[in-house]
């Protein structure tokens, strides 16, 4: 007679190797959901333990990207397929702002989320414990920088391939933050506190095509490769007057500035669509679209306070 455990040795192998697959599945999602110092967190905690994770941090450098005029291009019309090509295209954009951020370069940043349009990012946040060595909060906000200036190239290509005119308008600040994850059924990871508040405002109360950083973030960069305008003192709500500089792109080391970002670039070749053909619009806009904001300023002219506007 045959051995009932030979019988059911196979059927218990297999179960444990579908097992051993939901587990990598499932460890798979709360990767992509979490920052990875957080998701190990999880895995190494007791699945009982339901306290609330959470982490302060002194100094993190967090951005808002937005782009102002994407609904003057989001026309719900039939032969727009109610929206959906629209939201087609926004994917696109914010998967390849994903790539350029899963470049090695930029391995110290963290996606926080999307909001519609705008793309919030952070670095400072990974610990550094171990042989990994303690980079400066200056080191992590020129990776913030180049990320930023970079996402311009990215928007750039995609208004190429796709005969739109998406303008990016970047705020940048630094400071102290509370991270922390937050829900049980979708559990999110977000950063709280008036340093992320004030990036927000520097998004908002920016100008196309321009990114306006903090006086901190101008002091701890202006002796890096960077060149900066002073915009002059904005007002901010809940803060009052603040004064803010532009950054205007990266120099060369000999003081000189190739890239202004508010000047015409030339087309890169980064992303999934580089190389194609072009596409013909997905998004056509009803009207011209609404420039909210300044005009660009040119290099090197100060803004004086009267002119430098009200929060948007």
């Amino acid at each position: 007679m045959t051995d009932s455990h030979d019988l059911h040795a196979p059927q218990a192998e297999e179960e444990r190797d579908d097992m051993e697959r939901v587990k990598l599945d499932n460890k798979r999602i709360l990767f992509n959901l979490l920052p990875a110092h957080v998701a190990q967190h999880f895995l190494m905690s007791n699945p009982r333990n339901m306290d609330l994770y959470y982490q302060s941090y002194s100094q993190v450098g967090v951005m808002f990207a937005s782009i102002p005029n994407f609904n003057d291009f989001y026309i719900e019309l039939d032969g727009n397929n109610m929206g959906v090509e629209c939201l087609r295209l926004l994917n696109e954009i914010i998967a390849d702002f994903d790539e350029l951020m899963d470049k090695d370069f930029y391995k110290d940043l963290e996606k926080i989320k999307t909001i519609g349009s705008t793309y919030m990012a952070a670095v400072g946040l990974a610990p550094t414990a171990g042989t990994r060595a303690k980079k400066s909060i200056s080191s992590h906000l020129s990776t913030l920088a180049d990320f930023a200036i970079d996402m311009f190239d990215v928007l750039d290509e995609i208004n190429y391939q796709s005969y739109n005119d998406f303008v990016l308008r970047v705020g940048i600040n630094v400071g102290p933050v509370v991270a922390g994850v937050i829900g049980a059924r979708r559990p999110q990871y977000d950063i709280w506190g008036n340093t992320v508040n004030v990036a927000s405002r520097m998004d908002s109360t920016g100008v196309q095509g321009r990114i306006q950083v903090t006086e901190e973030v101008h002091r701890l960069l202006r002796k890096c490769a960077y060149h900066f305008v002073c915009r002059g003192k904005v007002s901010v709500k809940g803060k009052g007057e603040m004064l803010t500089y532009f950054l205007e792109g990266r120099t060369d080391g000999n003081g000189s500035h190739p890239r202004p970002l508010h000047l015409e670039r030339k087309m890169c070749a980064y992303g999934r669509a580089g190389g194609q053909a072009r596409r013909p619009p997905l998004c056509p806009a009803a009207g011209p679209p609404i420039r909210a904001g300044l005009p660009p300023v040119p290099t090197g002219q100060y803004l004086p306070p009267a002119a430098a506007g009200k929060e948007a």
